[in-house]
């Protein structure tokens, strides 16, 4: 995909605290049925020099199916339906889909919509950092396309995703305006492919 698409010493007191993380983690995946946000991505290269910052929307509803909307600085769509997953590029006028299940597996997409947390993925608690406590989730499938996954949360409120590809390449999603069970339009998983656009199908 062209633009989109992510230590401490610990005294027993911060270890409790970071401890709860997880289970923040786990309710999250548990309860939150549906939610939307805005979202800023900054891509970071393996050497920590260039960056790349866009900008967009997410929704998602339980079980897999979300929405993520790029506006700036290109616009693109990924949207997956539990079925499919497809991703439109505006400026390629191009939409590629992919089955869902060979699409999504363990992905930080799967982490957030998808309802096989412990299942797909290891979980471990972080030390809090910029003000989030941070819990990490790394693949049991060692094939995938990333490393980790870092999820911040602000209270009980997600505020922050950190993916580290199999590149060495960072994606930080930084949330606002999250918006828990909030009611989302089954509209939005829905995908017509636009007039005119190149279909490829893997």
């Amino acid at each position: 995909m062209k633009k989109s698409l992510v230590a401490a010493l610990f005294t027993l007191t911060s270890f409790a605290a970071h401890a709860d993380a997880v289970e923040t983690l786990k309710e999250f995946v548990r309860d939150v049925k549906t939610g939307r946000a805005a979202f800023t991505q900054t891509v970071t290269s393996p050497d920590g020099v260039k960056k790349k910052t866009s900008k967009g929307s997410f929704e998602f509803s339980r079980p897999n199916r979300f929405r993520f909307t790029y506006v700036k600085p290109f616009e693109q769509v990924i949207v997956g339906d539990g079925q499919k997953v497809w991703i439109y590029d505006a400026d390629l006028n191009q939409v590629s889909s992919r089955k869902f299940s060979q699409a999504l597996g363990a992905t930080p997409a799967a982490l957030l919509a998808g309802g096989s947390l412990e299942q797909d993925f290891e979980l471990a608690s972080l030390p809090a950092k910029g003000g989030l406590d941070w819990a990490q989730a790394t693949p049991k499938a060692k094939e995938g396309a990333f490393e980790s996954v870092r999820v911040g949360f602000r209270g009980k409120e997600l505020a922050a995703l950190e993916i580290v590809d199999s590149f060495g390449q960072r994606s930080l999603l930084q949330f606002s305006q999250m918006a828990a069970n909030a009611p989302v339009s089954a509209d939005s998983f829905k995908f017509t492919v636009p007039p005119g656009a190149d279909l490829i199908e893997q």
